[in-house]
């Protein structure tokens, strides 16, 4: 192994050892990665050095709650450092190509788009990668996500340092899904041509796979650990679900036995929730309700909650968009929106 990395490490050191300073500065200059930020052009290479030998001060944690219960920590950058990743995203990585078994964080993917390969399959097997992004790691994203192929040593780090928090991928950066999927990519490409052999159907949306045909479920799940845990991952063991044909099979929160659809009991309560919201209001009913998430200050938030709502109605519209009953939801949840 150190033979091996040894190798690898001359060649980077020879594929960029006549690269001088200043190429490397015109370099980092030509992702214009201070677009849109106020500072002066002489200051622009000053202003990355000093971002990425201190990027953890341009982070502050923020909390959501998950609709399964429990709370997500966010790692959200300040405007100057989400500046530099927004355009590192468009100028760099959205140059990348991502798997095709990979489909969440790609421009026009849904999670229909994960759903509809598993339509109709005899078994399906669903495993979760446990602490996805944190365990996400800065030698992971140096190697696979800047490759020594396309930039010298000194990017390379500094890129991977705008990407990171504390030498691991932080949840709330722009630029964590699309780092997420490349460096999944190698693993994606390869269980993906495994499956194909065995014509198992296989996706992957964030840190969710499913597998989906005939298979021995014990092989496949120890082909997955073994790749996972070589790349530094771990299976979420609590959360692996083996769902048979003649069981509720869903993927990704879309019932997929016969075709894909939401299933009756999501569409009830969202048609509970519009109901309440018109009979009494959005502010009476989270009044009512008492649900804390909802508060803000001690008084409902009710610009959230809609926001919150009307995407729970988008969800059913993007599985069936011509759902009458549910176009009219919408607009009725629009209207109160307009009205707050």
């Amino acid at each position: 192994m150190t033979t091996y990395l040894s190798r690898c490490a001359s060649r980077e050191y020879d594929l960029w050892k006549y690269c001088t300073k200043e190429q490397i500065h015109e370099m980092l200059l030509s992702f214009r990665l201070l677009e849109g930020a106020p500072v002066r052009e002489e200051k622009k290479l000053a202003c990355l050095y000093a971002v990425s030998n201190h990027v953890r001060q341009h982070y502050h944690t923020a909390q959501i709650v998950k609709q399964s219960g429990g709370v997500r920590r966010l790692l959200i950058p300040d405007a100057l450092l989400g500046t530099i990743q927004r355009n590192l995203l468009h100028h760099v990585l959205d140059g990348f190509s991502v798997s095709a078994y990979a489909t969440a964080y790609k421009k026009k993917a849904t999670v229909l788009d994960n759903a509809r390969a598993h339509v109709g399959r005899e078994r399906i097997m669903k495993l979760d990668i446990e602490n996805f992004f944190s365990s996400i790691t800065y030698p992971l994203i140096y190697q696979s996500v800047f490759p020594a192929i396309y930039f010298p040593p000194a990017v390379r780090r500094m890129l991977t340092e705008f990407c990171c928090y504390e030498e691991y991928l932080p949840q709330g950066a722009p630029t964590s899904p699309a780092i997420s999927n490349l460096v999944m990519k190698s693993f994606d490409n390869y269980m993906g041509a495994w499956c194909e052999e065995r014509e198992i159907n296989y996706t992957r949306y964030s840190d969710d796979m499913t597998f989906s045909g005939l298979f021995d479920e014990k092989k496949l799940k120890r082909k997955v650990r073994n790749y996972l845990l070589a790349m530094g991952f771990e299976l979420n063991e609590k959360k692996t679900r083996l769902l048979g044909r003649h069981t509720r099979q869903t993927v990704t929160g879309i019932v997929v036995n016969e075709k894909p659809d939401v299933g009756r009991a999501y569409r009830r309560k969202v048609r509970a929730e519009v109901y309440y919201c018109k009979k009494y209001g959005a502010v009476e009913h989270l009044r009512r309700c008492e649900k804390k998430e909802w508060m803000n200050g001690g008084q409902p938030d009710a610009a959230r909650y809609l926001q919150h709502l009307l995407g729970k109605i988008q969800f059913v519209l993007q599985i069936s968009p011509e759902d009458a009953q549910f176009r009219a939801a919408r607009e009725d949840v629009q209207s109160m929106m307009r009205n707050i």
